[in-house]
Protein backbone atom coordinates (compact mmCIF):
# COMPACT_ATOMS: atom_id res chain seq x y z
CA UNK A 1 0.00 0.00 0.00
CA UNK A 2 1.45 3.42 -0.93
CA UNK A 3 2.65 5.46 2.03
CA UNK A 4 0.29 8.35 1.24
CA UNK A 5 -2.74 6.02 1.42
CA UNK A 6 -1.53 4.65 4.76
CA UNK A 7 -1.19 8.21 6.06
CA UNK A 8 -4.71 9.04 4.89
CA UNK A 9 -6.18 5.97 6.56
CA UNK A 10 -4.36 6.80 9.80
CA UNK A 11 -5.65 10.38 9.65
CA UNK A 12 -9.22 9.21 9.07
CA UNK A 13 -8.98 7.09 12.18
CA UNK A 14 -7.04 9.39 14.48
CA UNK A 15 -8.38 12.81 13.46
CA UNK A 16 -11.85 11.92 12.18
CA UNK A 17 -12.70 8.98 14.44
CA UNK A 18 -13.52 6.67 11.55
CA UNK A 19 -12.86 2.95 11.87
CA UNK A 20 -13.96 -0.11 9.96
CA UNK A 21 -14.31 1.81 6.69
CA UNK A 22 -13.44 0.95 3.12
CA UNK A 23 -11.61 3.31 0.80
CA UNK A 24 -11.96 3.34 -2.98
CA UNK A 25 -10.99 5.85 -5.67
CA UNK A 26 -13.76 8.34 -6.43
CA UNK A 27 -12.19 10.71 -8.94
CA UNK A 28 -9.16 12.78 -9.81
CA UNK A 29 -8.77 16.11 -11.55
CA UNK A 30 -6.12 17.93 -13.58
CA UNK A 31 -3.87 18.36 -10.56
CA UNK A 32 -2.18 16.32 -7.85
CA UNK A 33 -5.42 16.09 -5.86
CA UNK A 34 -7.08 12.69 -5.49
CA UNK A 35 -10.50 11.83 -4.09
CA UNK A 36 -11.57 8.64 -2.34
CA UNK A 37 -15.02 7.45 -1.34
CA UNK A 38 -15.05 6.39 2.31
CA UNK A 39 -17.78 3.84 3.04
CA UNK A 40 -18.60 3.38 6.71
CA UNK A 41 -19.90 0.23 8.38
CA UNK A 42 -23.50 1.46 8.26
CA UNK A 43 -23.29 2.29 4.57
CA UNK A 44 -22.94 6.07 4.90
CA UNK A 45 -20.27 7.61 2.72
CA UNK A 46 -17.86 10.53 2.80
CA UNK A 47 -15.26 11.83 0.37
CA UNK A 48 -11.62 12.02 1.44
CA UNK A 49 -9.41 14.50 -0.41
CA UNK A 50 -5.70 13.83 -0.67
CA UNK A 51 -3.81 16.96 -1.72
CA UNK A 52 -0.07 16.53 -1.03
CA UNK A 53 0.95 19.80 0.66
CA UNK A 54 4.20 20.09 -1.30
CA UNK A 55 2.15 20.16 -4.52
CA UNK A 56 -1.32 21.45 -3.59
CA UNK A 57 -2.72 23.95 -1.08
CA UNK A 58 -6.03 23.03 0.57
CA UNK A 59 -6.64 26.50 1.96
CA UNK A 60 -8.23 28.03 -1.17
CA UNK A 61 -10.72 25.14 -1.23
CA UNK A 62 -11.65 25.78 2.40
CA UNK A 63 -11.92 29.53 1.82
CA UNK A 64 -14.08 29.31 -1.30
CA UNK A 65 -16.26 26.56 0.17
CA UNK A 66 -17.11 28.92 3.01
CA UNK A 67 -17.92 31.77 0.63
CA UNK A 68 -20.18 29.66 -1.56
CA UNK A 69 -21.94 27.96 1.34
CA UNK A 70 -22.62 31.34 2.94
CA UNK A 71 -24.19 32.51 -0.33
CA UNK A 72 -26.53 29.51 -0.33
CA UNK A 73 -24.90 27.12 -2.79
CA UNK A 74 -24.82 23.39 -2.16
CA UNK A 75 -21.11 22.68 -1.83
CA UNK A 76 -19.62 19.74 0.08
CA UNK A 77 -19.68 20.27 3.83
CA UNK A 78 -16.16 20.02 5.26
CA UNK A 79 -16.28 17.59 8.18
CA UNK A 80 -12.55 17.73 8.94
CA UNK A 81 -9.59 19.52 7.36
CA UNK A 82 -5.85 19.33 7.91
CA UNK A 83 -4.13 21.64 5.40
CA UNK A 84 -0.71 20.91 6.88
CA UNK A 85 -1.04 17.25 5.88
CA UNK A 86 -3.20 17.94 2.83
CA UNK A 87 -6.18 15.87 3.94
CA UNK A 88 -9.88 16.73 4.08
CA UNK A 89 -13.04 14.77 4.82
CA UNK A 90 -16.02 16.06 2.85
CA UNK A 91 -19.71 15.47 2.37
CA UNK A 92 -20.34 12.99 -0.46
CA UNK A 93 -22.47 14.61 -3.16
CA UNK A 94 -22.83 11.34 -5.04
CA UNK A 95 -21.48 10.02 -8.32
CA UNK A 96 -24.00 11.40 -10.84
CA UNK A 97 -22.54 14.43 -12.56
CA UNK A 98 -24.53 16.63 -14.89
CA UNK A 99 -22.49 15.17 -17.75
CA UNK A 100 -23.86 11.69 -17.08
CA UNK A 101 -27.41 12.95 -16.42
CA UNK A 102 -27.93 15.39 -19.28
CA UNK A 103 -30.08 14.47 -22.27
CA UNK A 104 -32.78 16.14 -24.34
CA UNK A 105 -35.42 15.32 -21.75
CA UNK A 106 -33.50 16.48 -18.67
CA UNK A 107 -31.42 19.40 -19.87
CA UNK A 108 -33.93 22.23 -19.48
CA UNK A 109 -34.71 21.37 -15.86
CA UNK A 110 -31.09 20.73 -14.95
CA UNK A 111 -29.85 23.92 -16.57
CA UNK A 112 -32.64 25.90 -14.95
CA UNK A 113 -31.31 24.74 -11.57
CA UNK A 114 -27.72 25.47 -12.60
CA UNK A 115 -28.56 28.98 -13.83
CA UNK A 116 -30.48 29.72 -10.64
CA UNK A 117 -27.52 28.54 -8.55
CA UNK A 118 -25.14 30.60 -10.68
CA UNK A 119 -27.11 33.78 -10.05
CA UNK A 120 -27.21 32.96 -6.33
CA UNK A 121 -23.43 32.64 -6.33
CA UNK A 122 -22.83 35.80 -8.31
CA UNK A 123 -25.24 37.87 -6.25
CA UNK A 124 -24.26 36.51 -2.85
CA UNK A 125 -20.72 35.11 -2.80
CA UNK A 126 -18.08 37.50 -1.47
CA UNK A 127 -15.40 38.02 -4.13
CA UNK A 128 -13.22 40.29 -1.97
CA UNK A 129 -9.68 39.01 -1.70
CA UNK A 130 -9.99 36.43 -4.47
CA UNK A 131 -7.35 36.57 -7.20
CA UNK A 132 -8.29 39.09 -9.88
CA UNK A 133 -9.14 37.78 -13.33
CA UNK A 134 -7.24 40.72 -14.76
CA UNK A 135 -5.55 41.48 -18.07
CA UNK A 136 -2.40 39.60 -17.11
CA UNK A 137 -4.30 36.41 -16.29
CA UNK A 138 -6.47 36.65 -19.40
CA UNK A 139 -3.43 37.13 -21.61
CA UNK A 140 -1.52 34.26 -19.95
CA UNK A 141 -4.43 31.94 -20.66
CA UNK A 142 -4.78 32.99 -24.30
CA UNK A 143 -1.03 32.68 -24.84
CA UNK A 144 -1.49 28.92 -24.45
CA UNK A 145 -3.29 28.88 -27.81
CA UNK A 146 -0.39 29.96 -30.06
CA UNK A 147 2.33 28.51 -27.83
CA UNK A 148 0.89 25.02 -27.41
CA UNK A 149 -1.80 24.38 -30.03
CA UNK A 150 -0.49 26.30 -33.03
CA UNK A 151 3.26 25.98 -32.53
CA UNK A 152 3.88 22.77 -30.60
CA UNK A 153 0.89 20.63 -31.59
CA UNK A 154 0.22 21.77 -35.16
CA UNK A 155 3.77 22.83 -35.97
CA UNK A 156 2.73 26.21 -37.35
CA UNK A 157 5.01 29.23 -37.43
CA UNK A 158 3.09 32.50 -37.48
CA UNK A 159 4.46 35.34 -39.56
CA UNK A 160 4.52 38.93 -38.33
CA UNK A 161 1.15 39.76 -39.85
CA UNK A 162 -0.52 36.72 -38.32
CA UNK A 163 0.98 37.46 -34.90
CA UNK A 164 -0.25 41.05 -35.14
CA UNK A 165 -3.74 39.88 -36.07
CA UNK A 166 -3.80 37.44 -33.16
CA UNK A 167 -2.57 40.12 -30.75
CA UNK A 168 -5.33 42.47 -31.93
CA UNK A 169 -7.96 39.77 -31.43
CA UNK A 170 -6.65 39.05 -27.94
CA UNK A 171 -6.83 42.74 -27.07
CA UNK A 172 -10.51 42.82 -28.10
CA UNK A 173 -11.21 39.78 -25.92
CA UNK A 174 -9.45 41.34 -22.93
CA UNK A 175 -11.38 44.59 -23.32
CA UNK A 176 -14.62 42.62 -23.53
CA UNK A 177 -13.87 40.73 -20.31
CA UNK A 178 -12.78 43.80 -18.36
CA UNK A 179 -15.88 45.77 -19.41
CA UNK A 180 -18.17 43.38 -17.54
CA UNK A 181 -19.40 43.52 -13.93
CA UNK A 182 -17.05 41.69 -11.56
CA UNK A 183 -18.39 38.75 -9.54
CA UNK A 184 -17.15 35.58 -7.88
CA UNK A 185 -16.16 33.27 -10.76
CA UNK A 186 -15.99 29.49 -10.23
CA UNK A 187 -13.86 29.13 -13.42
CA UNK A 188 -15.03 25.58 -14.22
CA UNK A 189 -18.80 25.77 -13.80
CA UNK A 190 -19.61 22.95 -16.23
CA UNK A 191 -21.19 19.53 -16.48
CA UNK A 192 -18.35 17.62 -14.83
CA UNK A 193 -18.36 19.86 -11.75
CA UNK A 194 -22.11 19.98 -11.16
CA UNK A 195 -23.63 17.00 -9.40
CA UNK A 196 -27.25 16.02 -9.93
CA UNK A 197 -29.04 15.82 -6.58
CA UNK A 198 -32.63 15.23 -5.54
CA UNK A 199 -32.44 18.01 -2.94
CA UNK A 200 -30.77 21.41 -3.47
CA UNK A 201 -29.66 20.59 -7.00
CA UNK A 202 -26.97 21.05 -8.19
CA UNK A 203 -24.11 20.15 -5.94
CA UNK A 204 -21.11 22.29 -6.88
CA UNK A 205 -17.55 20.95 -6.71
CA UNK A 206 -14.00 21.79 -7.89
CA UNK A 207 -14.27 25.48 -7.02
CA UNK A 208 -10.87 26.03 -5.40
CA UNK A 209 -9.55 28.14 -8.30
CA UNK A 210 -12.28 30.80 -7.97
CA UNK A 211 -11.41 34.36 -8.92
CA UNK A 212 -13.04 37.78 -9.09
CA UNK A 213 -13.87 38.26 -12.74
CA UNK A 214 -16.33 38.76 -15.62
CA UNK A 215 -20.00 38.04 -15.03
CA UNK A 216 -20.38 35.92 -18.18
CA UNK A 217 -17.43 33.60 -17.59
CA UNK A 218 -19.26 30.88 -15.67
CA UNK A 219 -22.30 31.17 -17.95
CA UNK A 220 -19.98 30.39 -20.87
CA UNK A 221 -18.51 27.45 -18.95
CA UNK A 222 -22.01 26.06 -18.47
CA UNK A 223 -23.62 26.73 -21.85
CA UNK A 224 -20.58 26.38 -24.12
CA UNK A 225 -19.30 23.36 -22.24
CA UNK A 226 -16.21 21.65 -23.65
CA UNK A 227 -17.77 18.26 -22.87
CA UNK A 228 -21.29 18.57 -24.30
CA UNK A 229 -22.92 20.77 -26.96
CA UNK A 230 -26.46 22.06 -27.54
CA UNK A 231 -28.25 23.77 -30.44
CA UNK A 232 -27.80 27.52 -30.64
CA UNK A 233 -31.54 28.13 -30.24
CA UNK A 234 -31.47 26.43 -26.85
CA UNK A 235 -28.40 28.35 -25.76
CA UNK A 236 -30.13 31.60 -26.72
CA UNK A 237 -33.13 30.69 -24.54
CA UNK A 238 -30.90 29.89 -21.58
CA UNK A 239 -28.99 33.15 -22.00
CA UNK A 240 -32.34 34.99 -22.01
CA UNK A 241 -33.37 33.15 -18.82
CA UNK A 242 -30.08 34.02 -17.15
CA UNK A 243 -30.44 37.66 -18.21
CA UNK A 244 -33.87 37.94 -16.59
CA UNK A 245 -32.68 36.40 -13.31
CA UNK A 246 -29.42 38.34 -13.21
CA UNK A 247 -31.24 41.62 -13.88
CA UNK A 248 -33.68 40.84 -11.06
CA UNK A 249 -30.72 40.16 -8.75
CA UNK A 250 -29.12 43.51 -9.58
CA UNK A 251 -26.18 42.01 -11.45
CA UNK A 252 -26.88 43.52 -14.87
CA UNK A 253 -28.34 46.96 -14.23
CA UNK A 254 -28.65 48.78 -17.54
CA UNK A 255 -27.41 45.78 -19.54
CA UNK A 256 -29.80 44.55 -22.22
CA UNK A 257 -29.83 41.00 -23.56
CA UNK A 258 -28.02 42.02 -26.77
CA UNK A 259 -25.08 43.40 -24.76
CA UNK A 260 -25.05 40.30 -22.59
CA UNK A 261 -25.00 38.09 -25.70
CA UNK A 262 -22.01 40.00 -27.09
CA UNK A 263 -20.12 39.67 -23.81
CA UNK A 264 -21.06 35.98 -23.68
CA UNK A 265 -19.94 35.18 -27.23
CA UNK A 266 -16.58 36.94 -26.93
CA UNK A 267 -15.98 35.48 -23.48
CA UNK A 268 -16.55 32.08 -25.06
CA UNK A 269 -13.78 32.71 -27.58
CA UNK A 270 -11.35 33.59 -24.78
CA UNK A 271 -12.25 30.53 -22.71
CA UNK A 272 -11.98 28.13 -25.63
CA UNK A 273 -8.66 29.58 -26.74
CA UNK A 274 -7.38 28.71 -23.28
CA UNK A 275 -8.95 25.24 -23.38
CA UNK A 276 -7.56 24.51 -26.85
CA UNK A 277 -4.10 25.44 -25.64
CA UNK A 278 -4.28 23.35 -22.47
CA UNK A 279 -5.89 20.20 -23.79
Amino acid sequence: MPQRIRQLEQWLGQACGLFGFTLEPASADASFRRYFRVTLDGGDTRIAMDAPPDKEDCRPFIDVAGRLAAAGLHVPHIHHADPAQGFMLLEDLGAESYLSALDDASVDALYADAIEALVVMQAGADAAGLPAYDEAMLQREMALFPDWLLTRHLGLQLNAGERSMLDAARAILVDNALAQPVVCVHRDYHSRNLMRLEVRNPGVIDFQDAVAGPVTYDLVSLLRDCYIAWPQARIDRWVDAYHAQARAAGLLDGVDVAQLATWFDLMGVQRHMKAAGIF
